[in-house]
């Protein structure tokens, strides 16, 4: 897998201990462009030199951590890589059932038919929606934190279909 970033204990993202791959890929830059300004809290990272790294090399570091209960894959834009993080996912489901988070900027109905193949997996949750600036944060029940725009929202994969 190509990744820009790797948190082993991330306790930012989730409402459980995780471990945060950022993956390496945003195609369109869409929050830019909706908003017809820099507003990407990514853009930095796109700058990062992207590393790559074996699936099993992350999901053996992962399920050593006694820390972590949880993946939570964001970054740049995870479905922009979606083999990559359908791979890993299949791969990560053969060891562990622990939650999987995708944050992505995309909404469902942009990206129905990769959420139809993740769909045969259990415990996936995705943050769906765009940053959008100067928008009152709000506490999501789902992901257990803060989310920056009020148009975001987690649904679990269970709910979306």
């Amino acid at each position: 897998m190509k990744i820009k970033n790797l948190i082993d204990e991330d306790f930012v993202n989730y409402k459980k201990p995780s471990m945060f791959i950022g993956t390496s890929k945003c195609n369109n830059f869409k929050c830019d462009k909706e908003c017809g300004k820099p507003v990407c809290q990514n853009s930095e990272l796109a700058k990062a030199p992207t590393i790559e790294i074996d699936n099993e090399n992350l999901i053996n570091r992962y399920l050593n951590n006694p820390i972590t209960e949880a993946i939570t894959i964001g970054g740049l834009e995870p479905f922009d890589t979606f083999e990559e993080l359908y791979q890993f996912i299949k791969d990560f489901r053969r060891k562990s059932n622990d939650d999987i988070i995708i944050y992505t900027g995309y909404y469902p109905e942009e990206i129905s038919e990769k959420i139809r193949q993740l769909s045969l997996f259990l415990n996936i949750i995705i943050k769906f929606g765009r940053f959008i600036p100067n928008q009152k944060p709000h506490y999501d029940i789902v992901l257990g934190i803060e989310l920056a725009s009020d148009n975001q929202e987690a649904i679990r994969m269970e709910d979306l279909i």
